[in-house]
Protein backbone atom coordinates (compact mmCIF):
# COMPACT_ATOMS: atom_id res chain seq x y z
CA UNK A 1 0.00 0.00 0.00
CA UNK A 2 1.63 3.30 -1.02
CA UNK A 3 3.31 5.56 1.75
CA UNK A 4 1.35 8.60 2.35
CA UNK A 5 3.59 11.47 3.94
CA UNK A 6 1.67 13.24 6.68
CA UNK A 7 2.35 14.77 10.05
CA UNK A 8 6.26 15.77 10.11
CA UNK A 9 6.64 14.04 13.06
CA UNK A 10 7.81 10.39 14.90
CA UNK A 11 5.62 9.17 17.25
CA UNK A 12 7.99 7.84 19.73
CA UNK A 13 7.17 7.04 23.45
CA UNK A 14 10.01 8.69 24.88
CA UNK A 15 10.13 12.54 24.05
CA UNK A 16 12.95 14.64 23.35
CA UNK A 17 13.82 17.94 22.65
CA UNK A 18 15.10 18.62 18.62
CA UNK A 19 18.73 18.11 17.97
CA UNK A 20 21.28 20.53 17.62
CA UNK A 21 22.84 20.27 14.02
CA UNK A 22 26.46 18.69 14.77
CA UNK A 23 29.99 20.72 14.72
CA UNK A 24 30.83 21.11 10.76
CA UNK A 25 27.11 19.60 9.20
CA UNK A 26 24.90 22.16 7.73
CA UNK A 27 21.63 22.75 9.72
CA UNK A 28 18.62 20.88 7.22
CA UNK A 29 15.51 21.30 6.77
CA UNK A 30 12.84 20.53 9.12
CA UNK A 31 13.68 16.37 10.12
CA UNK A 32 11.53 13.80 11.67
CA UNK A 33 10.74 15.23 15.63
CA UNK A 34 10.76 12.89 17.77
CA UNK A 35 8.86 14.54 21.01
CA UNK A 36 7.83 18.24 22.10
CA UNK A 37 9.96 21.42 21.34
CA UNK A 38 12.95 21.92 23.04
CA UNK A 39 13.28 21.68 26.42
CA UNK A 40 13.20 24.93 29.02
CA UNK A 41 16.56 26.18 29.15
CA UNK A 42 18.00 25.27 32.80
CA UNK A 43 18.11 27.21 35.76
CA UNK A 44 20.87 29.63 36.14
CA UNK A 45 24.01 28.33 37.96
CA UNK A 46 22.73 25.13 37.19
CA UNK A 47 25.00 22.35 36.07
CA UNK A 48 24.86 21.39 32.06
CA UNK A 49 23.53 18.21 31.17
CA UNK A 50 26.00 15.57 29.54
CA UNK A 51 26.31 15.38 25.88
CA UNK A 52 24.75 12.36 24.65
CA UNK A 53 26.49 9.48 23.17
CA UNK A 54 27.44 10.28 19.31
CA UNK A 55 27.18 7.87 16.10
CA UNK A 56 29.93 5.08 16.27
CA UNK A 57 33.16 5.53 14.10
CA UNK A 58 35.29 8.76 13.09
CA UNK A 59 32.95 11.77 11.60
CA UNK A 60 32.04 11.83 8.35
CA UNK A 61 32.83 14.94 6.08
CA UNK A 62 30.28 17.30 6.38
CA UNK A 63 27.52 17.14 3.76
CA UNK A 64 24.73 18.52 1.84
CA UNK A 65 21.30 18.93 4.43
CA UNK A 66 18.11 16.59 3.76
CA UNK A 67 16.65 18.11 0.22
CA UNK A 68 13.14 17.38 1.53
CA UNK A 69 11.14 17.71 4.78
CA UNK A 70 9.93 14.32 6.74
CA UNK A 71 6.72 13.07 6.45
CA UNK A 72 5.22 10.10 8.35
CA UNK A 73 2.61 7.30 8.17
CA UNK A 74 1.58 5.18 11.08
CA UNK A 75 0.94 1.49 10.85
CA UNK A 76 -1.35 -0.79 12.60
CA UNK A 77 -1.21 -1.01 16.54
CA UNK A 78 2.21 -0.49 18.37
CA UNK A 79 3.80 -2.96 20.30
CA UNK A 80 4.62 -2.67 23.69
CA UNK A 81 7.74 -0.15 24.29
CA UNK A 82 9.97 -3.38 25.90
CA UNK A 83 9.20 -5.45 23.02
CA UNK A 84 12.26 -5.93 20.89
CA UNK A 85 11.45 -8.40 18.31
CA UNK A 86 10.27 -8.60 14.94
CA UNK A 87 6.52 -7.14 14.68
CA UNK A 88 4.79 -6.68 11.96
CA UNK A 89 2.66 -3.65 13.89
CA UNK A 90 5.90 -1.40 14.23
CA UNK A 91 5.44 2.62 13.00
CA UNK A 92 6.20 3.38 9.67
CA UNK A 93 7.84 6.67 8.57
CA UNK A 94 9.14 8.16 5.21
CA UNK A 95 11.14 10.80 5.18
CA UNK A 96 11.75 12.12 1.82
CA UNK A 97 14.92 12.21 0.27
CA UNK A 98 17.02 12.25 -3.29
CA UNK A 99 18.72 8.59 -3.44
CA UNK A 100 21.99 10.96 -3.09
CA UNK A 101 20.84 12.54 0.27
CA UNK A 102 19.15 9.02 2.06
CA UNK A 103 21.84 8.50 4.19
CA UNK A 104 22.45 12.40 4.95
CA UNK A 105 18.79 11.87 6.26
CA UNK A 106 19.30 8.34 8.34
CA UNK A 107 22.42 10.03 10.32
CA UNK A 108 19.93 12.69 10.90
CA UNK A 109 17.41 10.54 12.19
CA UNK A 110 19.60 8.24 14.20
CA UNK A 111 20.63 11.70 15.83
CA UNK A 112 17.38 12.76 16.55
CA UNK A 113 16.72 9.23 18.32
CA UNK A 114 19.66 9.67 20.19
CA UNK A 115 18.56 12.84 21.68
CA UNK A 116 14.81 11.59 22.36
CA UNK A 117 16.48 8.66 24.90
CA UNK A 118 16.53 5.83 22.51
CA UNK A 119 19.77 3.71 23.24
CA UNK A 120 22.19 3.58 20.32
CA UNK A 121 21.99 -0.22 20.81
CA UNK A 122 18.52 -0.16 19.94
CA UNK A 123 19.11 0.99 16.12
CA UNK A 124 20.27 -0.27 13.18
CA UNK A 125 20.37 1.55 10.13
CA UNK A 126 20.52 -0.37 6.61
CA UNK A 127 21.66 0.85 2.89
CA UNK A 128 20.15 -0.68 -0.30
CA UNK A 129 23.35 0.99 -2.31
CA UNK A 130 26.46 2.07 -0.92
CA UNK A 131 27.33 0.67 2.71
CA UNK A 132 27.30 3.28 5.14
CA UNK A 133 30.78 5.38 5.56
CA UNK A 134 31.15 4.03 9.50
CA UNK A 135 30.07 0.66 8.41
CA UNK A 136 32.87 0.52 5.49
CA UNK A 137 35.46 2.15 8.24
CA UNK A 138 34.71 -0.95 10.20
CA UNK A 139 35.02 -3.62 7.59
CA UNK A 140 38.65 -2.69 6.47
CA UNK A 141 39.39 -3.97 9.76
CA UNK A 142 37.68 -7.24 9.12
CA UNK A 143 34.52 -8.82 9.24
CA UNK A 144 35.16 -10.93 12.38
CA UNK A 145 35.36 -7.65 14.09
CA UNK A 146 32.64 -5.58 12.44
CA UNK A 147 29.77 -8.48 13.49
CA UNK A 148 31.22 -8.38 16.87
CA UNK A 149 30.16 -4.82 17.38
CA UNK A 150 26.82 -6.15 15.88
CA UNK A 151 26.54 -9.27 18.13
CA UNK A 152 27.67 -6.69 21.27
CA UNK A 153 24.49 -4.58 20.38
CA UNK A 154 25.79 -1.75 22.57
CA UNK A 155 25.92 0.93 19.77
CA UNK A 156 24.32 1.82 16.08
CA UNK A 157 24.75 -0.61 14.16
CA UNK A 158 25.31 0.13 9.89
CA UNK A 159 24.96 -2.82 7.15
CA UNK A 160 23.95 -3.39 3.68
CA UNK A 161 20.41 -4.08 3.97
CA UNK A 162 21.10 -7.30 2.05
CA UNK A 163 22.94 -8.77 5.18
CA UNK A 164 21.13 -11.45 6.72
CA UNK A 165 23.02 -11.86 9.69
CA UNK A 166 21.83 -8.23 10.96
CA UNK A 167 19.53 -8.94 13.43
CA UNK A 168 16.22 -7.12 14.71
CA UNK A 169 16.24 -4.06 16.35
CA UNK A 170 12.94 -1.28 18.60
CA UNK A 171 14.01 0.65 15.52
CA UNK A 172 15.05 0.20 11.93
CA UNK A 173 16.58 3.24 9.24
CA UNK A 174 16.45 2.04 5.75
CA UNK A 175 18.44 4.69 3.58
CA UNK A 176 17.35 4.13 0.13
CA UNK A 177 20.63 5.28 -1.29
CA UNK A 178 20.96 3.40 -4.79
CA UNK A 179 20.14 -0.76 -5.68
CA UNK A 180 17.90 -1.67 -7.98
CA UNK A 181 14.36 -1.77 -7.63
CA UNK A 182 14.65 -5.60 -6.69
CA UNK A 183 17.02 -4.98 -4.26
CA UNK A 184 14.79 -2.23 -2.27
CA UNK A 185 11.65 -4.48 -2.68
CA UNK A 186 13.40 -7.01 -0.91
CA UNK A 187 14.93 -4.32 1.35
CA UNK A 188 11.97 -3.24 2.83
CA UNK A 189 9.56 -5.96 3.98
CA UNK A 190 12.91 -7.57 5.62
CA UNK A 191 13.72 -4.12 7.19
CA UNK A 192 10.27 -4.09 8.41
CA UNK A 193 10.45 -7.40 9.47
CA UNK A 194 13.28 -6.41 11.80
CA UNK A 195 11.91 -3.65 13.46
CA UNK A 196 10.22 -3.80 16.54
CA UNK A 197 8.73 -0.21 17.04
CA UNK A 198 9.51 1.60 14.53
CA UNK A 199 10.93 1.87 10.96
CA UNK A 200 11.89 4.82 9.20
CA UNK A 201 12.42 4.47 5.72
CA UNK A 202 14.47 7.41 3.85
CA UNK A 203 14.23 7.74 0.00
CA UNK A 204 12.28 9.24 -3.15
CA UNK A 205 8.37 8.79 -2.26
CA UNK A 206 7.49 7.89 -5.58
CA UNK A 207 10.45 5.15 -6.30
CA UNK A 208 9.37 3.59 -2.73
CA UNK A 209 5.41 4.05 -3.45
CA UNK A 210 6.14 1.99 -6.73
CA UNK A 211 8.23 -0.39 -5.33
CA UNK A 212 6.06 -1.39 -2.83
CA UNK A 213 2.29 -1.40 -5.19
CA UNK A 214 4.30 -3.85 -7.47
CA UNK A 215 4.60 -5.96 -4.64
CA UNK A 216 1.21 -5.62 -2.59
Amino acid sequence: MPLIPEEPQIHESVPGPRATPAAGRTAPTPRPVPGPGPRPAPPRGAPASSARPGKPGPAAPPRGPVAAPPAQRTGSQQPAAGDTGPAAGAQLQLIPAPAGGAVDAADEAVDLLLDSGRAPGEILVLTTGEIHPWAAHELSFGEASYWAQHDAADDVFYADAAAGRAAGRPVVVVAVNGGSDEVTARALPAAMARAGVLLIVCGDPQRINAVLGANA
